[in-house]
C-alpha cells in the first residue's frame, strides 16, 4: 500500500525512505565529503627475491593454455576484493618460458610491460613485434591485440602495469580473445620505436591517429635510450626535491604521458639522497631497477632493494632515502594524468 500522509515519527520516516530506495544525506555527509582523501590501500613492498622462485614453480605445474597469463598479482593487503595494487592501478609479475606463447587477446584496460630479466621474447601489438630486453618499457594501449612469444633461453619476466581497477570502477571493461593463438605480423619489427626514438625529431609522413586518443605511437622505449638520457644529465642538475633526477616517458605527438591514464617515469636517486617529504592525490607504484634504499610512507618504513616493487597510496606522505655508496634507479607509474585531467591533482610539500 502506498502511504501519502506524513509519518508519525522519525523512525517511520527513515523506514519509508529505505523502502523508497532513498537515504538522508545528513547521516552520511562526512563520509561522502571528507575533509581530505582517506588512504585507499596501504603502503606495501613486494620482494622480488621471494616471488621469483614461486613464479618458476608454477612454470612447472601450470601451462599458459590453463593460465592464459602466468601472472603473480601484487595485491595490496587492503585492496583484496576486487584485487588491486593501489586504488586505480594494478601491478603483477609475469613469466614466460622458452617455447611458450601467451595467446592473443585484447582488453579495454591500458597496459605496459617493464622487462625485469631475460631476453629472446617478443610482444606483438597490433601486428608489430616488439623485442624484449631488460629494463625496456613496452606499451599495450587499451583494445590493442597483443600476445607474447619466447624463442630464447631461460625465463623472461616483467612487471605488468594496468589500469583495470579504474576501468572497472567506471564500468567500461571489455575483453576479447583472438581467433587463434597468435596474430599475424603486419609491420616491421620495432618500427614504431625506430621511427620516434630520435629526440624531438618526428616522422613528417605520420600524423596522430584520432582513434588512438592520447596514446603514444611508440611501442617500446629501449633501455639503451633511457640510460643515455640519464647519463647525459649526470650530476649537472638537482632534479626533483622528492623524486631525484626523474624523467618521464612521453608521447611524441603530445609531449604528455604515454597512456591517457598512466604516466611512466624513471628516476636516478644519487647515493646519500634524502628526498623532501610530500604528499599528492596521485597513487604511485615503484619498481626498483637497481640499488637499495627505503621510503617512509606515513608511519610505515618500506625497505627496498633490486627488482622489488612498492606502492605509495594517494595522499599518503612519503619520503625516499638512499644510503651512501651507491645510486638507486626507480621506475614508477602513476594515475596522475587522470587526476590532472579532472582537475583533482593536488600536492603538498611537508
Amino acid at each position: 500500500m502506498t502511504r501519502t500522509d506524513p509519518p508519525a515519527t522519525d523512525e517511520y520516516a527513515y523506514a519509508d525512505l529505505a523502502r523508497l530506495s532513498a537515504s538522508p544525506l545528513w547521516r552520511q555527509y562526512g563520509e561522502l565529503m571528507p575533509a581530505q582523501p582517506p588512504m585507499r590501500g596501504v603502503p606495501h613492498v613486494w620482494s622480488y627475491a621471494q616471488l621469483r622462485p614461486l613464479a618458476e614453480h608454477f612454470c612447472g605445474t601450470l601451462t599458459l593454455v590453463e593460465a592464459e597469463r602466468r601472472v603473480l598479482m601484487l595485491v595490496n593487503p587492503a585492496l583484496t576484493d576486487p584485487p588491486a595494487t593501489v586504488n586505480s592501478l594494478f601491478a603483477g609479475i609475469q613469466i614466460v618460458m622458452p617455447g611458450e606463447t601467451a595467446r592473443t587477446h585484447r582488453h579495454a584496460a591500458n597496459a605496459f610491460r617493464f622487462i625485469i630479466e631475460g631476453a629472446g621474447a617478443v610482444t606483438t601489438v597490433d601486428g608489430e613485434r616488439l623485442h624484449m630486453s631488460p629494463k625496456d618499457l613496452l606499451l599495450t594501449p587499451g583494445w590493442h591485440w597483443h600476445d607474447h612469444t619466447h624463442q630464447g633461453d631461460g625465463p623472461v619476466m616483467w612487471l605488468d602495469g594496468l589500469d583495470y581497477p579504474l576501468v572497472n570502477k567506471l564500468n567500461a571493461g571489455f575483453f576479447e580473445l583472438y581467433d587463434g593463438p597468435a596474430q599475424p605480423v603486419s609491420a616491421p619489427d620495432d618500427l614504431s620505436a625506430r621511427q620516434f626514438r630520435h629526440g624531438r625529431l618526428n616522422p613528417t609522413w605520420l600524423t596522430p591517429n584520432p582513434g588512438r586518443g592520447a596514446v603514444s605511437p611508440v611501442g617500446s622505449y629501449p633501455w639503451a635510450e633511457t640510460e643515455r638520457a640519464l647519463a647525459a644529465l649526470g650530476d649537472d642538475v638537482e632534479g626533483s626535491a622528492a623524486e631525484g633526477i626523474q624523467l618521464e616517458y612521453s608521447n611524441p605527438w603530445t609531449g604528455g604521458p604515454v597512456l591517457p591514464t598512466i604516466a611512466c617515469r624513471i628516476a636516478r636517486l644519487r647515493a646519500g639522497y634524502s628526498g623532501r617529504p610530500r604528499q599528492h592525490t596521485a597513487s604511485t607504484i615503484y619498481h626498483v631497477v637497481s640499488g637499495s634504499g627505503h621510503t617512509t610512507v606515513g608511519e610505515a618504513r618500506l625497505d627496498w632493494t633490486d627488482r622489488d616493487v612498492f606502492c605509495v597510496p594517494g595522499w599518503a606522505p612519503y619520503q625516499h632515502q638512499v644510503p651512501a655508496g651507491e645510486d638507486a634507479v626507480l621506475f614508477s607509474y602513476t594515475d596522475e594524468p587522470v587526476l590532472r585531467a579532472l582537475g583533482l591533482y593536488r600536492e603538498l610539500w611537508l
